[in-house]
């Protein structure tokens, strides 16, 4: 049975978790202590806690903001301004982007593109973890299940580098992207590797998210991987054949099954205006442009459907 709730983290003189600075909890009221402190960490952790599912695979994040700024793994976001689901704690699915994201340390973030309120977790922005501190892990092990929940696993920090923090919190797949807390509650890092024993993973720490905080936001590509690879140009796919009008315009005149065309809603007789803003003419110009363009790069048509203006905004596929 959990015990009761402590008023606060237990401190030593220094303003530390006192348990942090033992070898090994030494008696009961050092288990009591860890146990209090995940107890009251845990609800609000566990709420900001997110699935995301992105094609038919899925990872993890945790909100780290009200209006749900997301924070999670490069190679679980896989680029930047791509179409994702992010999934609630209480089953509600949403929609989401992917932003940003640092291909060799595999940092990323996403933003949940529905209007709300979210809940949120505090980042640890003072560089005051060390080795040696409990931690606590929580991600949607194996994907999202609403019975279940997110799962938590309590640990240690065995190792501390510049750009990874390394944990014996048993995490599997699924798990990556999810976010790792200090017993206070606060994110100190974030899943990235699950290692060939569980009880060795690897972390992104907070330093390296707030570095680069910015660029991440602006929903640029950072680095040449391991964790993420740019597409390259000319992989992008539309998915609709046109001819040209005399007096401007390709018209569409077959579109292919399944393709990003018609998933974002273009039809036959439709008339393809612009493309990413350039006026279109030619077949010619608008193959010399998907030339340039990469798959999941976002374009913009402006088209004309039974005499009314319509602009589609869709990502690209993968030829």
């Amino acid at each position: 049975m959990l015990l009761a709730l402590m008023p606060c983290l237990a401190l030593g003189a220094d303003g530390r978790f006192y348990v942090n600075d033992q070898k090994a909890p030494e008696n009961r009221k050092d288990i009591e202590a860890l146990q209090a402190a995940l107890v009251k960490a845990l609800p609000q952790a566990r709420a900001a806690t997110v699935c995301i599912e992105i094609g038919e695979g899925s990872g993890s994040g945790v909100i780290v903001s009200a209006d749900g700024l997301i924070l999670t793994a490069a190679h679980v976001s896989g680029g930047v301004k791509k179409k994702v689901t992010v999934i609630l704690e209480d089953g509600t699915r949403l929609k989401a982007e992917t932003l940003g994201l640092v291909s060799d340390t595999d940092a990323a973030m996403i933003r949940i593109t529905e209007k709300g309120t979210y809940p949120f977790v505090e980042i640890e922005r003072t560089n005051s973890t060390r080795l040696g501190d409990w931690v606590f892990a929580l991600g949607h092990a194996g994907g999202f299940d609403k019975t279940r929940g997110s799962v938590v696993r309590l640990g240690r920090l065995v190792r501390i580098a510049n750009s990874t923090y390394q944990s014996d919190c048993i995490l599997i797949g699924g798990d990556s992207g999810g976010p790792l807390f200090d017993m206070s509650g606060k994110l100190v890092g974030i899943h990235s590797r699950v290692g060939q024993q569980v009880q060795s993973n690897m972390h992104v720490p907070m330093s390296e998210f707030i570095k680069n905080w910015d660029t991440l936001v602006k929903a640029e590509f950072v680095g040449e991987g391991p964790f993420a690879q740019k597409a390259a140009k000319g992989t992008g796919f539309l998915g609709l054949a046109t001819e040209a009008r005399p007096e401007g315009g390709l018209r569409v005149t077959k579109i292919g099954k399944d393709s990003p065309a018609v998933q974002a809603g273009v039809q036959e007789g439709d008339v393809l205006l612009k493309f990413n803003g350039t006026a279109l003419a030619k077949r010619t110009q608008l193959q010399d442009l998907l030339k340039e363009m990469a798959a999941g790069d976002e374009i913009t048509l402006e088209l004309e459907r039974n005499g009314k203006p319509q602009t589609l905004t869709f990502n690209l596929g993968e030829r």
